[in-house]
């Protein structure tokens, strides 16, 4: 709903602002500021409630829970009376019990003295105006329940999910319903995708019967990946060829064509879900059978049903085979040919079918191997819980994830996507140049937009103000952007010969930024190939740079030994004392930033450097390679491996998305590749489907996957978690344009 109430309200916008309503849209925007039920966001309303509390401010406490009862509560049915009553009474318990934790017994008088009259003939509260007389009300049996942070926690859980579902029953007016119409159809074309997969099953299924007889056994197997990576180009010809010779039987002809294309994928035109268990889904590998293994009697059953389609589809068939053809004899045969090894590869031997599984993994292609994987992991997190492989123990889970969102306003691949350092917006930017800056904290909205004339490569906020943006471009300038007033306050040429700005980064003082220029890349390599090189695939000559912020003039130049090398990703400590960065020779630098120098370097992968950090206590870097690798660095002692994992490909590029026809679109990685919680305790990484958190176990030892936020269509090429609020925002942004927005709250341990 919240998202339907956001598109809505632009959507009132739009129309005001074309109608030159402009009165109008001024009380509307100020009505917005104003909005008491945030948007429908459960977590802000929530916010604000504690909010109240924490400031002690108990008429805006009681205000507000008078709002939400005149405004929402009333419009349930009586039988939710009693759950309104519980959690009005909680609430107030809650800001006592807050006042007494800290010696703030004046508010607790004051409660007592506005709220005596209501309060005197509850039987619940009867004890609790001796409160704010007791000397230890912690250690009293009748309040000790309502100190713990348990009860607070479940209180605080409690009334999200009553909102929740207060939210998603209430009824809406019909233009909110839009959203809700979209999400039928797509429903709608889910099913019709799962019944074009099952009449697929069924048709190989009576053709495999035709071929074997009566009396032969029923194998199933899956399609081995070539066939489900065929071109169209053979069935197309086969029905022109069919139309040419009989006309009058071109329905027939028809069928044959769409049971032969109906060996190519579909999964890449529709994404669906399965209808039923014995229905697989179509975001499945590509080329696997969806059949479930029945009784005898059921398959023959289900065979004798569909033997008509095989009577049609041989019957067209054999209209190809017609003598006294129009065209050469060369291209009949070679049009038999193609058509005959077709239908031997719907007749492999149950033998040769295991060889296909066993080497399936081999030979996959890396799309379809990484999507595989990704299904695989997210199996794995929903079913165990989030438990350690290995262990059956299921662990609590650290997370609770209270709102998902998307931000769908870019219609081009994302590069990079940041909060700022408030937490309250995001700059995000994609392969078309396009600039977006939008609100996070109350209503997700647009708040500045803007298109540049050269290809962007690098974005970061300037630290101090935070309404700045800076922007690095491919034709060797970098830009200061004004979110607010919306234009560029300066723009500075780096290098002529070196004019790919491939990452920013600013000090936390905001008095300087370091810029890494370089030059034009090499011609495209295979993202495939397993063999890397010993300094990576990409050794382009490169500079890394010092800018004063201010003024806008370069105040040094640093050494990269041993030779000039561009560096993919920088990162600053807390203090800006510390610079580490990432180069495309795999080699990680630590620069000392009073003297200006490098303080140590080491060989950290066989390959480029994709990204690197500091860890919460900065005694570690971490850092993701093109070899997959996810490896921990102690920067007391140079060189020295603390911890290493594999990643999934889908974690770390390069990105692939395809499309119609063979289409692929591959990205290599630009943006942040993991990012930290608050604590420095847990990993947000990108995969095919969303982001997935990792708890970083302090030994070392294991990497376990705790969540999968899901929630994309198309691989997630970036990632940023923001911890300035209490709840913790997790951003994943991928190659389709769309970004999740995951509000999450963490369990207390």
């Amino acid at each position: 709903m919240t998202s339907a109430v956001e598109r809505t309200d632009e959507l009132v916008r739009e129309y005001l602002t074309f109608r030159g309503f402009t009165n109008t849209l001024k009380h509307f925007e100020a009505d917005i500021k104003t909005d008491k039920e945030k948007g429908f966001r459960v977590d802000k309303i929530v916010e604000q409630l504690l909010q109240f509390i924490q400031s002690y401010d108990l008429s805006g406490l009681l205000d507000y829970w008078a709002y939400l009862e005149r405004r929402l509560f009333s419009r349930l049915e009586d039988v939710y009376r009693p759950t309104i009553h519980k959690l009005k009474t909680s609430l107030f318990r809650y800001y006592l019990v807050y006042t007494v934790q800290t010696n703030k017994t004046d508010k607790s008088h004051e409660f007592f003295q506005k709220q005596a009259t209501e309060l005197q003939n509850q039987n619940e509260w009867k004890e609790w105006f001796a409160l704010p007389f007791l000397p230890t009300p912690d250690q009293n049996p009748a309040f000790a329940t309502y100190f713990s942070r348990q009860w607070a926690d479940t209180f605080t859980v409690s009334l999200h999910n009553f909102l929740s579902v207060l939210f998603q029953c209430m009824p809406v007016p019909t233009i909110l319903n839009f959203e809700a119409e979209c999400q039928r159809i797509f429903r709608v074309q889910e099913e019709n995708e799962a019944l074009r997969q099952k009449l697929f099953a069924l048709q190989a299924e009576a053709h495999r019967m035709r071929k074997e007889g009566d009396d032969g056994p029923l194998v199933h197997h899956k399609l081995p990946h070539y066939v489900s990576n065929m071109d169209r180009l053979g069935d197309s010809d086969l029905n022109i060829v069919s139309n040419q010779r009989n006309p009058g039987l071109n329905v027939q002809s028809s069928r044959t064509t769409g049971f032969l294309s109906s060996l190519l994928p579909q999964s890449k035109k529709v994404p669906s879900k399965p209808s039923s268990p014995s229905i697989a889904s179509p975001t499945q590998s590509a080329g696997v059978l969806p059949i479930k293994k029945e009784p005898a009697n059921t398959q023959v059953q289900k065979t004798k049903e569909v033997v008509n389609v095989a009577k049609e589809t041989k019957s067209a068939q054999n209209v190809l085979l017609v003598p006294g053809a129009s065209e050469s004899s060369s291209v009949v045969q070679q049009r038999q040919r193609r058509l005959q090894e077709r239908k031997e590869l719907l007749t492999k031997s149950s033998s040769q079918s295991m060889e296909k599984k066993n080497a399936e993994n081999v030979d996959l292609d890396p799309e379809s191997r990484s999507e595989t994987q990704s299904n695989h992991l997210d199996a794995l997190t929903r079913g165990s819980g989030g438990t350690t492989a290995g262990s059956g123990e299921k662990p609590e889970q650290p997370f609770i994830v209270l709102s998902q969102d998307e931000y769908g306003e870019h219609h081009s691949s994302i590069m990079h996507c940041r909060v700022d350092c408030s937490g309250r917006r995001v700059a995000s930017l994609d392969v078309d140049g396009v600039i977006k800056v939008w609100s996070i904290d109350a209503i997700m909205q647009t708040k500045a937009s803007a298109i540049s004339k050269s290809p962007l490569l690098s974005l970061e906020w300037a630290t101090k103000r935070d309404r700045l943006l800076l922007l690095g471009s491919e034709a060797g300038t970098v830009r200061l952007y004004d979110t607010e007033a919306k234009k560029n306050l300066c723009e500075i040429g780096i290098v002529e010969d070196m004019p790919r700005i491939l990452s920013l980064a600013c000090s936390p003082s905001g008095a300087s930024f370091v810029c890494s220029a370089a030059a034009q890349s090499f011609p495209y390599q295979n993202p495939a190939a397993t063999d890397l090189g010993e300094n990576g695939s990409n050794q382009v000559p490169g500079k890394l740079l010092l800018w004063d912020t201010k003024t806008m003039k370069q105040q040094l130049q640093f050494s990269l030994e041993p030779e000039p090398i561009a560096v993919n990703c920088t990162a600053f400590n807390h203090n800006g004392n510390l610079l580490v960065t990432g180069a495309a020779d795999g080699v990680i630098r630590l620069f000392d930033m009073q003297q200006h120098q490098c303080a140590m370097s080491w060989k950290a992968h066989k390959g480029e450097v994709y990204s690197v950090d500091f860890s919460y206590d900065e005694n570690a870097v971490y850092s993701i390679g093109e070899d997959g690798k996810f490896i921990q660095w102690n920067i007391h002692k140079s060189g020295q491996k603390v911890s290493e994992y594999s990643l999934p490909p889908d974690a770390t590029g390069p990105f692939v998305l395809s499309g119609y026809s063979g289409y692929k679109q591959v990205q290599f990685p630009r943006g942040r590749l993991f990012a930290f919680d608050a604590e420095g305790k847990y990993m947000l990484t990108c995969s095919n489907t969303g982001g997935v958190i990792y708890k970083l176990n302090s030994d070392g030892s294991t990497l376990e996957s705790c969540l999968s936020l899901g929630g994309h269509r198309a691989p997630v090429v970036t990632v940023d978690w923001s911890t300035a609020v209490e709840c913790g925002t997790c951003l994943t942004a991928s190659m389709d344009g769309k970004i999740r927005l995951t509000t999450l709250l963490a369990q207390k341990s």
